[in-house]
């Protein structure tokens, strides 16, 4: 069971990564949001499983590593890029917009983000990025209207 919440919490070993670990997380989050169907429920209930998944795994993880949130969990990451690409009617230009814009708001943490991730274990792991991602979302929403003012497509 230990490998199994390994493998989960570093996104099948993208959190190993030398460089910039959290970027490729999100890379995979990016990946899997192109995977499954451009349906609601579907996205919804990813953000759900990724969730739980991700709460338990980085708690295995943070046991594993001996700290609290290692570098190597990356499933918050991947966890991010869905919240931030929900309900976002977007393409592959749009997705990369979500994309830069989730890793600078998982970066710089704003309030409340930061204050979440001193919460206990993988939930405090996941929490801070998936406010972060809200964030995110609602950044991308705006750079959406200002887009469909200037009549461009993203």
């Amino acid at each position: 069971m230990n490998v199994l919440a390994i493998a989960l919490a570093t996104a099948l070993g993208a959190g190993y990564a030398p460089v910039a670990p959290g970027t490729f997380g999100s890379a995979v989050g990016l990946v899997l949001w192109w995977l499954l169907p451009q349906s609601t429920a579907v996205q919804f209930a990813a953000i759900l499983v990724v969730f739980a998944l991700g709460s338990w795994s980085g708690s295995v993880a943070e046991r594993h590593f001996k700290r609290t949130d290692p570098g190597h969990v990356v499933l918050d990451e991947v966890l991010g890029m869905q919240i931030t690409l929900f309900l976002n009617p977007v393409g592959w230009v749009g997705a990369l917009i979500g994309f830069l814009l989730f890793r600078v708001a998982d970066i710089i943490k704003p309030y409340p983000a930061n204050k979440l991730e001193a919460l206990h274990g993988g939930f405090g792991i996941m929490a801070d990025d998936a406010m972060a991602a809200v964030y995110s979302n609602i950044a991308l929403r705006l750079v959406l209207m200002g887009a469909a003012a200037m009549h461009w497509t993203l």
